[in-house]
């Protein structure tokens, strides 16, 4: 198979429980195309009902994490062809992933890359990574959750001057504001993430669903009804073979063997 036939996105195993999907269209800075974000869509949907994939790396590879969407894809279409398209179908898979996602991020994170980097509930980051929001500069604004999951990960002021002057903001910016987990050198990004895939995909994936679930869900809730879920999610751990064999694990001094169960 040529490059040019090679699917925009490949999936690899590289460690038990541990799903890594790359982004696959150098040539193009791997800007999201319409096939890239359906093949992403796909694959999210069949990694979500694998019950042995525990965690999923999403990145771009060693240079860039992905540009931005196709701009040529957009440039002479109207509102109603673009309200048609239904991002929200093809980037649900995403959303609603029960699982861990670690996003791999080396080099820019830009536009649909950020809005793609922001779906992943950890982010490793590289210091070469450059994160921005630049659809001002191009006459529209962020369509995939640029405006609300940024201002949710660094707060109103970072978030409103990264959309309005659409200026990059380097990894350490990133780190600081909150919108990175982790920063590392650029040889480093895989690695890291790699290990703490396998760190998670070590836990039990019934504790891991539900933490994510309860994190994401209680984000938007009073503090109160926040903390009603928490407790109904932790008693629910309760009656799952995973909570006997990791504090029986704990008791007897040995590493616990969580099946999901």
């Amino acid at each position: 198979m040529s490059p040019s036939e090679a699917p925009s996105v490949l999936l690899d195993l590289p460690a038990p429980g541990v799903a890594r999907l790359t982004l696959n269209r150098p040539t193009v800075t791997n800007a999201l195309s319409l096939e890239l974000q359906a093949l992403l869509a796909e694959h999210f949907s069949q990694l979500a009902g694998d019950p042995q994939i525990r965690c999923i790396i999403l990145t771009g590879g060693e240079r860039v994490f992905a540009a931005g969407g196709d701009i040529s894809s957009m440039a002479g279409v109207g509102p109603i062809d673009i309200l048609q398209r239904h991002t929200e179908r093809t980037w649900g898979p995403i959303q609603h992933c029960p699982k861990p996602i670690i996003a791999a991020v080396c080099g820019y994170a830009y536009g649909g890359g950020c809005e793609l980097a922001m779906h992943a509930d950890i982010i490793i980051a590289g210091r070469s990574a450059r994160f921005s929001q630049p659809e001002i500069r191009i006459g529209i604004m962020p369509g995939i959750g640029g405006t609300q999951r940024l201002v949710r990960a660094v707060g109103k002021a970072k978030a409103m001057q990264m959309a309005l002057t659409g200026r990059p903001i380097s990894a350490e910016e990133a780190y600081v504001a909150g919108l990175v987990s982790e920063l590392v050198d650029d040889d480093q990004v895989q690695a890291t993430a790699l290990e703490q895939a396998q760190q998670v995909a070590s836990m039990s994936p019934l504790a891991a669903e539900q933490i994510k679930e309860v994190i994401l869900a209680g984000m938007d809730a009073s503090l109160e009804a926040a903390l009603a879920l928490e407790r109904k999610a932790n008693a629910l751990l309760f009656a799952s073979q995973d909570q006997k064999e990791g504090m029986q694990a704990f008791i007897e001094k040995r590493k616990p063997i969580f099946k999901g169960y």
